[in-house]
């Protein structure tokens, strides 16, 4: 069974980069056609599609959020990365990591992490 984990800090400064992990047991980041994403809730709100790193390695990111958003991967750690950069305190939200077989599908998520963008 396929498991995702967030891990980062919980607390980040305004104009600061967010960074967040997410660790993948149960499956390999490079199966054929997963696309791994990223995904936020800030609070009162519904969720927030940021991007996604596919199987292969190619990105693709929300047009409102691509300025800022840059996802990688650690094959070797089979682990993928958020990096959020000049945050702000419209960014505080629990991010989720998933993962799912295309783009735009969820079959697997995190349990979310709770980030607060405060000085």
């Amino acid at each position: 069974q396929v498991q995702l984990q967030e891990s980062g800090p919980g607390l980040v400064k305004p104009s600061q980069t967010l960074s967040l992990t997410c660790t993948v047991s149960g499956g390999s980041i490079t199966t054929n056609y997963y696309y791994w994403s990223w995904i936020r809730q800030p609070p009162g709100k519904g969720l927030e599609w940021m991007g996604a790193i596919a199987y292969s390695g190619s990105t693709y990111y929300s047009p409102s959020l691509k300025s800022r958003t840059s996802i990688s991967r650690d094959t070797s750690k089979n682990q993928f990365t958020l990096q959020l950069s000049s945050v702000t305190p419209e960014d505080t939200a629990v991010y989720y990591c998933s993962g799912g077989v295309g783009l735009g599908t969820y079959d697997y998520w995190g349990r979310g992490t709770q980030v607060t963008v405060s000085s």
